[in-house]
């Protein structure tokens, strides 16, 4: 099972397929469109984190620029009727945090703007993401840790932990997020920051 690559760009056979020379081997990957041009041009080094989905008649590699969004893409083939190609649509059109507000929110429209989602599809996403996406729970108060009590910007940086965010993206998120307001609210506020700054 092939896990992550780092190797160098040596061809993109087509629109969202790139191929990576590692050790004299040559893998080829489907990838996101909103990494496709972030790459580099032909010769750069790369790294990517993989899911390698084996079928029947093919092992296939999907390649991801962030773990999030690998867990993402993850999260996503495991709900009903979701394959790698809308899998992947999904993740072209949505960053990881875009996707987790969505669900957060409750959004049918934004999901039905991806090609290939109508509205019955997006609401069975929604309610199938919001276990999968190891999304936080909330409570009156936001969300809580049994036994321990932490301030309302703790319990943000706690519930963009969890998502999966590093130090520096929750730092900028947190300069974003009011000082007042209810605990979901600032975790909107910072998921918003944070697929802005993708």
């Amino acid at each position: 099972m092939i896990g992550s690559l780092r190797g160098t760009l040596i061809d993109r056979p087509l629109p969202g397929e790139v191929i990576i020379e590692v050790g004299g081997v040559g893998y080829r990957a489907s990838v996101p469109s909103s990494i496709f041009g972030t790459l580099g041009p032909t010769g750069s080094e790369v790294f990517l984190h993989v899911h390698t989905h084996v079928r029947e008649d093919a092992i296939v590699l999907f390649g991801f620029a962030h773990a999030d969004e690998r867990r993402c893409f993850e999260a996503l083939l495991g709900a009903h009727g979701v394959g790698p190609s809308l899998a992947l649509a999904i993740l072209s059109s949505l960053s990881p945090a875009s996707l987790s507000t969505a669900v957060l929110e409750d959004d049918v429209d934004t999901l039905c703007l991806i090609p290939g989602v109508g509205k019955k599809t997006a609401a069975r996403l929604l309610l199938e993401l919001k276990a999968r996406l190891d999304l936080p729970t909330w409570g009156a108060d936001g969300p809580t840790t049994p036994g321990e009590e932490r301030s309302a910007r703790g319990e943000v940086r706690a519930a963009l932990v969890e998502l999966g965010y590093g130090t520096d993206e929750i730092r900028k998120a947190l300069d974003a997020v009011p000082d007042d307001g209810s605990v979901e609210m600032m975790v909107r506020t910072a998921l918003r920051e944070l697929a802005r700054s993708r």
